[in-house]
């Protein structure tokens, strides 16, 4: 096995993965700053387990505005958030009293758990100035003994998200999980793999990762070969659990977003800004919100 640091590491036996389905992200918006693409949701998420959302908002032009545009103020229990910002520069507020500020390249990583109250906006200055904007935010399960534990805000700041530069050019960054020799800042409840890469034009790549994986690659911009199917910009590719490696081809100078994690094999019940096991939790969820029992910002 290779861990040279200038490649990702493969198994000298490693099967290649095939591909199960290329799906293109529809048109999206959130709040009244956010535009961009949906490439799942929680009502489509089960292949894409145990993640249950991907947004990507953006590229985006922000006009300057001394009211800092989003989504306002609004519940979420049972699952995390994640926010990878590439571009511009947002802000968080929460009920759980976390404050934070994302610039380029940072990342955070907030877990809902057992319920809380934020407010992701334009950062203040940002807004002030505009400029563009480009992030994605995802949604990450949380296993049935976990969802009721204690919220919880990771903070990531790029300079801590380990990456190395890649054989043919470009670079691998690793939030969680491990890849490549790289492990990931990030702090999970059950195995998640979240990295990006930049490959260059006619760059060929191979990564690997525990079979018993799901895995998806997203385009954030470009074009690349799967498997011998093309995959281009706001298109997801998800691969079929059948093998530990996958190997990735660019037709252009490109930006993917690779998704993978252990299954959690448990019933879903899905409504709104709430993601438990049954309704009866999904009713419950909403009437201790509205109970005020999630917390309030201030």
């Amino acid at each position: 096995m290779c861990y040279c640091s200038k490649c990702i590491y493969t198994y000298y036996m490693a099967t290649n993965r095939t591909l199960r389905s290329i799906n293109t992200a529809t048109p999206n918006s959130v709040g009244d700053g956010f535009i961009g693409l949906n490439a799942f949701h929680p009502q489509n998420s089960r292949p894409y387990n145990p993640f249950l959302l991907l947004d990507h908002h953006g590229p985006m032009h922000v006009q300057p505005s001394e009211y800092p545009r989003g989504v306002d103020q609004h519940p979420h229990r049972g699952f995390e958030t994640v926010t990878v910002l590439y571009q511009g520069a947002l802000e968080h507020r929460d009920s759980a009293g976390n404050h934070g500020k994302l610039f380029a390249g940072d990342v955070q990583w907030m877990t809902a758990a057992s319920g809380i109250v934020h407010e992701e906006k334009h950062e203040r200055e940002f807004s002030r100035q505009g400029g563009q904007l480009n992030f994605v935010q995802l949604w990450v399960n949380l296993p049935a003994k976990d969802k009721m534990s204690q919220p919880r805000y990771q903070d990531i700041a790029s300079a801590n998200i380990p990456s190395t530069t890649l054989a043919g050019g470009g670079q691998l960054r690793v939030i969680a999980g491990e890849l490549a020799d790289l492990r990931g800042p990030a702090q999970t409840y059950s195995p998640v793999l979240l990295a990006d890469m930049t490959v260059l034009a006619s760059q060929t790549e191979t990564i690997t990762f525990p079979e018993t994986y799901n895995l998806a690659v997203y385009v954030l911009d470009g074009q690349i070969d799967l498997a011998g199917s093309i995959v281009n910009r706001g298109q997801i590719a998800l691969t079929n659990q059948d093998g530990d490696s996958l190997t990735i081809s660019a037709a252009t100078d490109s930006k993917l977003m690779v998704l993978g994690g252990e299954p959690i094999l448990e019933p879903l019940a899905a409504y709104g800004p709430f993601v438990m096991n049954t309704r009866e939790e999904i009713i419950t969820a909403f009437n201790d919100f509205q109970a005020g029992r999630m917390g309030v910002l201030v």
